[in-house]
């Protein structure tokens, strides 16, 4: 079960984590608030706020959920990065399954 790691500036987070949610693009999706730092454009952005998005989904809605993202996102280039879970609970793995699947 793949989780995807995203980053997303505090106000656009709520709204693209209950997209993903009411899309049934995601199961669940943590937000974690932080500070980065980071080069854009040749300068160096330091203490910027923003928020972590922990996307539970399933390997079958992975690219799904990418583009979603990637549309959704107000950043040109959003982070998105795939964790692969390979000792996931099992009752854990199935909500998500249950939950990420069309109606």
């Amino acid at each position: 079960m793949p989780t995807l790691y995203v980053t997303a500036p505090p106000g656009a987070a709520a709204d693209l984590a209950k997209t993903l949610v009411d899309e049934r693009l995601a199961a669940c999706v943590n937000r974690v608030p932080c500070r980065s730092t980071y080069r854009w454009d040749g300068a160096v952005v330091a203490d910027d706020p923003e928020e972590v998005l922990f996307v539970k989904t399933t390997a079958d809605r992975v690219a799904e959920t990418e583009a979603r993202i990637a549309e959704a996102h107000p950043y040109d280039t959003p982070c998105v990065e795939r964790f692969e879970e390979d000792a996931v609970a099992e009752p854990f793995a199935a909500w998500v399954a249950d939950a990420t699947t069309p109606e």
